[in-house]
């Protein structure tokens, strides 16, 4: 360093610390100075030296630092041409000596607030090794004015919109530190789980290591353990009693003059903790201490709607969900922590593909069971209800009892299992009018005519009213499931929640009937998932949703004839399963559902579906056939030019099929004349000749392939054949889940799949068995 800089940061060094340097360098010793200078503190001694080995770049260990500085700091003296005038420090009367009762308290907090360990984690993990940085919303969520139509942005159907965005707040977010740093009395609000206390314990390590606020002395306070403490101390007395077993004289002086010159972090954790008895008590020291205490940073947290009250002189901000960057860097720290790298790509890849989970995977507490449940079986479970149910589950009871935290009870009659049920109603109610957000008073309603059944309720219809309000409040704020996204507006906290509880109330109701109604609507895909997933026996539900489908073309002999058609073109393949799956590769041209069906072969659980030379050949040929249809038309593009028949060549002569392999040679040959002609000469080509071109080729596939027919569907028709479509990827999906089928019903849907009525028809009458088949439980 050039003595020029040391005599720049000598310059701007505290009174105190010039006073360390400057005597240290005379030969004074620790014990000497830490009398004259330090309260006779040789740890404040000590935490000054580190500052100023910091400040001027000293490197080296322990005991060879201090050489140097007295070296470096002498020749610096030399350079600046006259010796330092020694300086006189005496420190005021009420100054507070701010290094030395960071070093004594230090140890104590970096036990409390150094490490997190939650669920069913096996041992604690150092807060900085899996900390991802909070960002805040200035404006909140619940003050936002905004109707149902206005938050769905005008949307009419839930699959336009990216479900991940259905709880993203549209405002702006800031850093949680810029926030800290632009307020000084700063009221941190968030649902369970979202990071509060996390953020908390981190400010106390930052400031220790003094990488945030390192000047101030960090007071971390839990205030349930405060409020319930024998004898109801004062949240200055309580402080000073830790402080005291830190080894601090005269603790709760030290205590006073630290607030009273503004050299304290204030960090008040859990206020919706605190239980009714002791809320008033809280309220008034916190608000006692922004008005004596000016001059420090407070910082308290909260769930959203937990209290109902302001705070004049506190600044809210809400914690923000976090983006799928947070959620990235989350993950990657959580499988680098627990080294097992190999997890880390394939946990974000499975992510991005189940888009319910990773709505879940916003929130800290449920993207770390998530963690959790991946680093067990190095995948989500099959069965999501089992997953969701498990975040349910935690919301409900288990975050609150792994913490001792009890909460008053709005309602006594309204248990955890009541709660399930209230909220399953609420849900399915809301989800049939797509009600992705409802208002306070239909949420209201629904309480209310749950409750009202319930022992000891009030007849009172007002009485009832105020305590459904109440409810609702509680439910919001004590567990998390149910968020408030603008005035009087509400939402389940995640759509996979509302489609959990939705799928909920009709497994125990039994209510086929509404999935069947909906059976190819995209928005209750999920609900009649996690609805097959549910049941202890689902045989009654899969042969109602395969009738279902079934219906949708029974009676249009057009579409019959070409369920027949493609039966045939399926018919040299054995398994029922991979039989399905080519008759939906011909049916739709689309291998998704043929993969799909491919999957319901539960005995080896196979999940893809491997086209042979066959089914290859003719989807080659088809799309040829297609692209060739509208070139002819003149719909053309530059890509559909590349027509590619060395393949087919290829294997049609492995076929030993010669006429086949005229017929397509003579055609490609057709083809190649004009392959390599400039752009518009090809499109004259197709102009002129195309059309005859393209019926060759479709004669040619429906001779010797059977494939190619023109159906000359009608609209009509087209409609009906998408909705089969739809019902039968559905119905697929569901086989694979975790659904819990009786052999025999897993047989009878394989080897009728996508049949047409007459073949249905007789496989049941072989066996001696009504059609349509009775869907015994």
């Amino acid at each position: 360093m050039t003595p020029a800089r040391a005599k720049e940061i000598f310059d701007k060094l505290p009174p105190k610390r010039k006073a360390v340097l400057e005597r240290i360098v005379r030969g004074e010793t620790k014990a000497k100075i830490a009398t004259n200078v330090c309260d006779g503190s040789t740890g404040a001694v000590t935490q000054h030296l580190r500052q100023l080995y910091k400040a001027f770049g000293i490197a080296g260990d322990g005991q060879s630092k201090l050489p140097i500085l007295i070296a470096e700091f002498k020749a610096w003296q030399v350079a600046w041409g006259d010796a330092i005038e020694p300086v006189q420090f005496e420190p005021p009367s009420d100054a507070i000596d701010v290094a030395w009762v960071r070093s004594q308290v230090e140890a104590d907090l970096r036990r409390r607030c150094g490490t997190m360990r939650v669920l069913d984690m096996e041992q604690p993990i150092a807060l900085g090794t899996i900390y991802t940085q909070v960002n805040v919303l200035e404006k909140l969520t619940a003050n936002q004015r905004l109707s149902s139509s206005e938050l769905l942005g005008n949307l009419d159907e839930i699959e336009e919109f990216d479900r991940f965005c259905l709880g993203k707040v549209r405002q702006e977010k800031i850093s949680g530190l810029d926030a800290v740093t632009r307020h000084q009395a700063l009221m941190v609000l968030g649902r369970p789980g979202a990071g509060k206390t996390t953020f908390l314990k981190y400010l106390t390590i930052a400031c220790l290591d003094e990488k945030f606020l390192g000047d101030l002395v960090p007071i971390f306070v839990t205030l349930k353990e405060w409020a319930e403490f024998p004898g109801e101390p004062s949240l200055l007395s309580f402080i000073s009693q830790q402080w005291a077993k830190c080894e601090i004289a005269d603790a709760e002086s030290v205590l006073y003059q630290c607030l009273k010159n503004g050299r304290a972090l204030v960090l008040l954790d859990g206020l919706d903790e605190v239980l009714a008895a002791h809320t008033n008590r809280t309220i008034r020291e916190m608000r006692d201490w922004v008005d004596r205490f000016p001059g420090n940073h407070i910082l308290a947290t909260c769930r959203i709607a937990a209290k109902e009250y302001t705070f004049e002189r506190f600044t809210e901000v809400e914690v923000a969900d976090f983006s799928e960057e947070q959620i990235q860097e989350f993950v990657t720290d959580w499988f680098t922590h627990h080294q097992d790298l190999s997890k880390i790509e394939r946990f974000l890849v499975r992510l991005k593909n189940e888009r319910p989970i990773l709505e879940l995977a916003s929130n800290p507490l449920l993207l770390t069971l998530l963690c959790l449940v991946f680093g067990e079986s190095g995948d989500f479970p099959t069965n999501r209800a089992k997953l969701y149910e498990e975040g349910v589950d935690l919301l409900l009871k288990k975050w609150d009892g792994k913490r001792n935290i009890q909460r008053d009870q709005v309602y006594k009659n309204l248990s955890i299992n009541r709660k399930e049920d209230l909220l399953s109603q609420l849900a399915l109610a809301t989800f049939q009018e797509g009600a992705y957000f409802f208002d306070q008073r239909v949420a209201e309603d629904q309480i209310m005519d749950y409750i009202h059944n319930l022992p000891d309720a009030k007849d009172d219809p007002e009485a009832l009213r105020l305590d459904s309000e109440a409810i609702l409040r509680s439910i919001v704020a004590q567990h998390g499931l149910l968020t408030e996204r603008a005035r009087g507006v509400y939402s389940f906290s995640h759509l996979t929640f509302h489609e959990y509880f939705a799928a909920r109330e009709i497994v125990s109701s039994q209510n086929w009937q509404l999935l069947t109604q909906n059976l190819t609507k995209k928005a209750w895909r999920e609900v009649t998932l996690l609805v097959a997933g549910s049941l202890r026996r689902g045989n009654s539900l899969i042969l109602t949703l395969k009738q279902t489908a079934d219906d949708l073309l029974k009676d249009n002999q057009g579409l019959q004839d070409f369920l027949k058609w493609a039966n045939e073109k399926a018919e040299p393949i054995k398994l029922p399963n991979k039989k399905s799956a080519a008759i939906a590769f011909y049916l739709f041209q689309n291998p998704f559902i043929a993969i799909a069906i491919a999957g319901i072969d539960s005995a080896n659980g196979t999940r893809t579906l491997e086209l042979d030379y066959t089914l290859d050949l003719d989807m080659k040929l088809d799309r040829i056939l297609n692209s060739a249809t509208r070139l002819s038309a003149g719909l053309n593009s530059d890509s559909a030019f590349g027509f590619d028949f060395e393949f087919i060549l290829h294997y049609i002569n492995d076929l030993k099929c010669e006429s086949f392999f005229n017929q397509i040679t003579n055609l490609n040959n057709q083809f190649q004349e004009i392959a390599n002609c400039p752009y518009e000469k090809q499109k004259e080509w197709w102009i002129a000749q195309g059309n005859s071109w393209t019926n060759q080729l479709r004669h040619v596939m429906t001779e010797y392939r059977n494939i190619g027919h023109d159906w000359q569907f009608s609209d009509q028709q087209k409609d009906l054949l998408r909705k089969y479509h739809d019902a039968n990827l559905r119905l697929a999906e569901c086989l694979n889940t975790d659904c819990y089928l009786s052999r025999e019903v897993r047989q009878d849907i394989e080897a009728t799949m996508l049949r047409p009525i007459a073949q249905i028809e007789a496989y049941y009458a072989a066996k001696g068995k009504p059609y349509p088949p009775v869907p015994n439980p």
